[in-house]
């Protein structure tokens, strides 16, 4: 749905012109047939195309940034399965994480961004493992991915929260983003990471369910607790 929308569809927004929803709308009208396009599934692609067109200084990079952003997918799935409820959503947020390397630095930085997203579950004391993709599972401009899932008890499964990957310079060449190398001449394209840390709605299935107590509260993990306001357990209204 980007594709559609423009510069003053953003101001109209940010000026209090019109409301989100109004804008939304517009959107959709302007689109050809509004059921294949979408607004934003990640910030990913914002995020990596901050350097589009630029010529960076090796010596400044790696480039990380971050954004939490609501993502909207179609997210169709299998006919019947994780049609209702929290575990796949249309519109959801997510955190977004994106590294910007050398040619050199990238494998290292995918491991480093890795371990950022697992720290998040690690924190939360939450039971998961990190599996490699094999190339079929992919992502279209994907080196290496690695998924890491989180186990659900109320699905006596792993079910994945997040993915890392590592594209090379598959999406420097496409965006034209290069580095320039000390004392060379010659220029080099980019190396581009994406993960995330973590899908929030799913994150909030995994903390309910693994802090769930037999009379039926949910006990607030540690790491929440400076955020709860002296709550340290969800309890049933009397």
């Amino acid at each position: 749905m980007s594709k559609y929308a423009t510069p003053e569809d953003i101001t109209a927004i940010s000026s209090g012109t019109k409301s989100f929803e109004e804008v939304v709308e517009e959107i959709f009208e302007r689109a050809p047939t509004s059921e294949d396009y979408w607004l934003i599934p990640t910030a990913e692609v914002t995020l990596t195309n901050l350097v589009s067109a630029e010529t960076l200084e090796q010596e400044k990079l790696p480039l990380r940034f971050t954004a939490l952003t609501p993502s909207f997918r179609s997210e169709a799935g299998s006919a019947g399965r994780d049609t209702r409820g929290m575990l796949r959503q249309h519109q959801f947020w997510k955190c977004e994480l994106v590294s910007i390397t050398d040619q050199e630095s990238s494998v290292a930085e995918h491991e480093r961004m890795t371990e950022c997203a697992e720290n998040v579950l690690k924190r939360l004391g939450l039971h998961f493992r990190t599996m490699t993709l094999c190339t079929g599972d992919m992502g279209f401009g994907a080196r290496k991915t690695y998924d890491i899932e989180v186990w659900l008890p109320g699905q006596d499964a792993y079910r994945e929260i997040s993915s890392c990957s590592v594209c090379g310079d598959f999406q420097g060449r496409r965006m034209n983003a290069r580095y320039r190398v000390k004392d060379d001449k010659n220029l080099k394209f980019v190396h581009t990471l994406n993960g995330s840390g973590v899908a929030v709605g799913r994150c909030l299935i995994a903390v309910l369910e693994n802090y769930l107590n037999e009379d039926g509260s949910v006990t607030i993990p540690d790491a929440l607790l400076p955020y709860m306001g002296g709550l340290t357990k969800i309890e049933r209204a009397a």
